[in-house]
């Protein structure tokens, strides 16, 4: 027999020691790897990433317990990779989103690159926009006919911050600025000597001057490199005590893995001086999809600030998206200080402001993400929803399911935390089960239907959906359920309707039941004794015809108070069929002789 070699096109190396040892029997299956072809593709263009020389790497064991400073960079990153820039009126419609959600850091324009950016700045300031607390950044770059225009802007501000970078990878020296490490370095500092000789010139008192310094590119920087220049330019600003600097450690494109991206930042916070004097923030692109692991792992690896957009907005794939971050840590418990209770509001102030739309799949905030069409996940959630309120109930009067620790099923968060009602939580096509048609009929006409009828009417709905394709609406089980189960006056079918009845007990404890009806569109009596009205109720179908005979019945009332209306499901053999017939009705007697007819209805039908 040939044995199956496991190391054999594996994507990871293993030791010769682990492969299994070749056993009697059939051949292995063979491992899904092994049929790949090459792709034919010029993968000989492209080299992998570096590793980092971190053997003692702690960020593993860590986890995030609370928010990290935030910084949006809506305004500028965000607003420079839009087909059609935000005009001013969007651009203040962001920013005070950005503001009513708690944003405290707001990179909010390039003065230098023209006059709709430094007007922008200007007004906001003007007019009074900014909150005390809220600290502006304004980007440039390392030119000083540039950081004198970019200073001028801030002139009034309570708090603001410059935001000067320059390119510092190998490619950027060769190809892009033809300078050596040593003359990209010196951009840098002399950069950062020209911003605090501008803010000391133009700025008054009244401003609270921040300084941010960017080594752009990053991710392709030599480690070494990156935190030499960095410590050249902290060498200028003399960072203390109540003066710290912002070092920003762009992945201005992402290249490599989110674990070697926290493993850089790990090693940058350790090995730089006067570290407790540094805010360390992380700005991830999502070039390769992993934007948000490669930002909670790095400050899980010492970064103190991520720098992002609402929805991932940004230069090709993106920046970071803020909304995913924070949402991720308030579904782990963590408050991410960031208010994201109405995020279909945020998602539509973003769409506005963009001109783009939020993705339908988009995580926390598409149209779809709360939803299951599935019917084993309808079913999954339909019983935690169930369980939930159980246990409300149980622990006793004012325990609601909002004091309880979320657990439904495919629900990692609580829809209503975040603006968004049941309502969609449950939509069903033909993927959908008994649990999903069940939750609707619940969730938005409190029918608690009984398992064995959830499946005869989830039979109805399927045939619906088979033959006709696509969604199913709740407007529209709830017209398909009437139709199947509940005639009234607008819509009578079937042959018997009851319009009132009487029930009297004698002495040995036997019902009689008088009911006035229509049997086949004439009007009859039809009278019965049994040992209950339901049971006097079949004996009286017996004079027409009917035989009918209980196999199940169950009732619960919808509401809370005098005036609340019953609901009585029963399971029916009527002549050789088994149906179920449904009873609403504030009288439970009357609600059950309600549901024999919508059962004897149904089979004559």
């Amino acid at each position: 027999m040939t044995a199956v070699n496991p190391a054999a096109n594996a994507a990871v190396s293993v030791n010769a020691d682990d492969a299994a040892a070749p056993v009697n029997g059939p051949t292995p299956v063979t491992n899904a790897t092994q049929l790949q072809k090459p792709s034919g593709m010029p993968v000989h263009k492209y080299r992998g990433y570096e590793a980092v020389d971190i053997s003692d790497r702690t960020w593993p064991d860590n986890r995030i317990t609370r928010a990290p400073r935030w910084l949006s960079t809506d305004l500028r990153d965000g607003n420079q990779a839009l087909i059609d820039p935000m005009s001013p009126a969007r651009k203040r419609e962001m920013f005070d989103l950005l503001v009513r959600m708690g944003y405290k850091e707001i990179e909010v324009g390039f003065p230098s690159s023209g006059e709709t950016d430094f007007a922008f700045v200007r007004s906001i300031i003007e007019e009074g926009a900014i909150p005390e607390d809220v600290t502006i950044s304004v980007l440039t770059q390392a030119r000083e006919e540039l950081i004198e225009r970019t200073v001028e802007s801030l002139v009034g501000a309570r708090r603001a911050t410059v935001h000067l970078y320059n390119a510092t990878a190998p490619t950027f020296r060769r190809v892009v600025f033809r300078g050596s490490k040593e003359q990209v370095k010196q951009i840098a500092v002399d950069g950062t000597r020209l911003v605090m000789e501008y803010a000391d010139k133009i700025l008054g008192d009244e401003t609270i001057f921040g300084y941010q310094y960017s080594p752009e590119i990053f991710t392709d920087t030599e480690l070494d490199f990156a935190l030499e220049v960095c410590e050249a330019v902290c060498d200028v600003w003399q960072p203390e005590e109540g003066r710290e600097i912002i070092l920003n450690l762009p992945a201005t494109v992402e290249r490599s893995t989110p674990s070697t991206h926290a493993d850089r930042f790990e090693w940058m916070s350790r090995n730089l001086s006067r570290r407790e004097h540094v805010c360390l923030s992380v700005h991830p692109h999502n070039d390769r999809g992993t934007a948000v692991a490669a930002a909670e792992l790095a400050i899980m690896a010492g970064a103190d600030r991520i720098e992002g957009c609402l929805f991932g907005q940004g230069e090709r794939t993106g920046n970071v998206d803020l909304v995913t971050l924070g949402m991720n840590l308030f579904s782990q418990g963590v408050d991410p200080q960031i208010d994201f209770s109405q995020i279909d509001e945020i998602r539509r102030t973003s769409e506005y402001c963009n001109q783009m739309e939020v993705h339908p799949r988009h995580p926390y905030a598409g149209d779809l993400v709360y939803t299951a069409f599935s019917g084993s996940h309808q079913d999954a959630i339909k019983k935690g929803f169930d369980a939930m309120e159980a246990e409300a109930a149980a622990r006793g009067k004012g325990v609601t399911v909002d004091d309880l620790e979320w657990a439904v099923p495919y629900l990692p968060i609580d829809p209503k935390d975040v603006g968004r009602s049941y309502e969609a939580v449950i939509r069903v096509n033909s993927q959908s089960g008994k649990g999903g048609i069940a939750y609707v009929l619940k969730n938005d006409h409190k029918l608690d239907l009984p398992r064995r009828m959830q499946i005869e009417f989830s039979r109805i709905i399927q045939a619906k959906t088979d033959a006709e394709g696509g969604e199913v609406t709740p407007n529209q089980i709830w017209s398909t359920f009437q139709d199947e189960y509940l005639p009234n006056p607008d819509n009578a079918w079937g042959r018997v309707q009851i319009r009132s009845g009487q029930t009297t007990t004698d002495t040995d404890g036997k019902d009689t039941l008088t009911v006035q009806a229509t049997v086949d569109g004439s009007d009859t009596v039809l009278t019965g004794t049994g040992n209950g009205p339901i049971s006097a109720f079949f004996e009286a179908l017996q004079a027409i015809g009917i035989d009918a005979r209980l196999l199940d019945y169950t009732e619960h009332t919808m509401s809370e108070g005098a005036s609340a209306q019953a609901a009585s499901y029963i399971e029916c053999a009527i002549d050789g069929k088994v149906l179920w017939g449904i009873g609403i009705d504030a009288n439970t007697t009357r609600a059950s002789l309600k549901a024999v007819v919508s059962a004897v209805n149904r089979a004559t039908r």
